[in-house]
């Protein structure tokens, strides 16, 4: 439970993780060493030095009390405060109470030390200056103020190991982060090819940094020429059967075209090659979906305006561009985009009367939706309708029109290779298929 509730806080980047593990060892060690050698070093350090202290006061009291008037325990306390360098005044009036400012942490130190070393103590005085302390001491002849220079009990430079240790841990961790981001600088534009490529785009990479990300980078390498080289030999070889399907077919569709298109039958089957074709020039648009045009800065509304103009016009249909939210450029592929709008709204129009489209424009992602006010497509059966030669007879009326069930296999190919994704839902307002694409700038 702890570590959820600190996940929560933690970078999510690798840049971030990395400078967290580099900053919290540092300031822990920092902060370990400062409190051991503080509390252990300079605390021995104030005691020894509170002890050597405490028997000159001891000798400054035994002379107070050995004079037998006021007089004379005046003159001999002079004599020897004097050449132990001691501020006094007998007799002095009332003691206060044990003074200390918060922060004064070796002054916890001082304050035990006297009473314990020193008999007769009745207060010791830390935060009226810094720079001197102050002792009463109980004297027959009343109370003995003895001030003194607080260096002698006090380490004079104990900040100079907080500062070098603070100065130090700086600079190192400044070296460190120069060293960090040059190590994660290849990870990152293995990272940038990776996600170009995944949308279509090939960028110069060459593989860099230490050994095991030289070795992600070469496999990388590897796998991208060989999907590639894949979608190469693909397209090749469905452009080849298309081509050698595509010669017979014309034969035999001026074969029946001879023999009289009156007749009943031969118009049957001259239906049945036209519809070979048409099925041929999908499986072939399909197979070169992934050579999509490359990106370059666009205007999406009037890309979207231009494909709702073209099928504004078929009779019997309503298509709209409703609303159209932001503006600007964007980077994009224009022929891909138009060609996904397209499928979506053939297959609007296919299975109904009236389609809406709507634009939203945002910084880093725009937003096309297509509703119709056909059938619509059953909850649990909208994931197996975004496969490929997937077509769902019962959901979507075949006799208004016929498909291969490619339309949104491409439109949703389209959209991945822009970062995007095609999501397929309810119409509240018309009834039907609502299909969401977002494509990411």
């Amino acid at each position: 439970m702890v570590f959820r509730w600190l996940k929560r806080y933690v970078p999510r980047s690798l840049y971030g993780r990395a400078a967290l593990i580099l900053i919290v060892p540092v300031v822990t060690l920092q902060l370990v060493v400062s409190v051991v050698f503080i509390q252990r070093h300079f605390e021995d350090v104030t005691e020894q030095m509170t002890r050597n202290v405490a028997l000159e006061l001891r000798y400054l009291l035994a002379a107070a009390r050995s004079a037998e008037t006021l007089p004379a325990a005046r003159t001999a306390v002079a004599e020897v405060a004097l050449p132990l360098a001691f501020a006094t005044a007998l007799p002095q009036g009332p003691a206060p109470a044990d003074a200390r400012v918060f922060y004064d942490i070796s002054g916890i130190s001082v304050i035990r030390t006297l009473r314990t070393e020193v008999e007769g103590v009745l207060a010791i005085d830390l935060a009226t200056s810094s720079r001197t302390a102050t002792v009463w001491l109980d004297t027959p002849h009343g109370p003995l103020r003895a001030e003194f220079n607080r260096r002698r009990v006090s380490a004079s430079n104990p900040h100079q190991l907080l500062v070098l240790m603070v100065v130090t841990g700086l600079l190192m961790t400044l070296i460190s982060f120069v060293f960090l981001r040059n190590q994660l600088r290849p990870i990152k534009r293995l990272a940038a090819a990776s996600e170009a490529f995944g949308k279509g785009r090939v960028v110069p990479y060459k593989p860099s940094g230490a050994i095991e990300v030289r070795a992600a980078g070469k496999a990388f390498q590897d796998m991208r020429g060989r999907i590639e080289r894949q979608i190469e030999q693909r397209t090749m070889m469905l452009s080849g059967v298309s081509h050698d399907i595509r010669t017979p077919l014309t034969r035999l569709k001026l074969g029946l075209s001879m023999l009289g298109e009156d007749d009943p039958e031969v118009a049957a089957m001259l239906r049945d090659v036209s519809d070979m074709e048409r099925l041929l020039d999908e499986f072939l648009a399909f197979a070169r979906s992934d050579a999509l045009d490359d990106p370059e800065p666009c205007d999406p509304e009037a890309v979207v305006r231009g494909v709702v103009e073209r099928f504004s016009n078929m009779p019997g249909k309503d298509v709209r561009l409703v609303d159209v939210s932001g503006g600007g450029q964007a980077m994009l592929r224009p022929v891909a985009l138009a060609r996904a709008l397209e499928n979506l709204i053939g297959n609007a129009v296919r299975h109904g009367h009236c389609c809406e489209v709507r634009l939203t424009i945002r910084d880093r992602d725009l937003s096309i939706s297509v509703e119709d006010d056909g059938p619509g497509i059953p909850a649990d059966r909208r994931a197996e309708a975004l496969k490929p030669f997937v077509r769902l007879d019962a959901a979507r009326n075949q006799d208004r029109g016929s498909g291969v069930g490619l339309g949104l296999a491409i439109a949703q190919d389209i959209a991945r290779k822009h970062g995007g994704s095609l999501t397929l839902g309810h119409s509240d307002r018309l009834g039907g298929l609502l299909v969401e694409l977002v494509l990411a700038q």
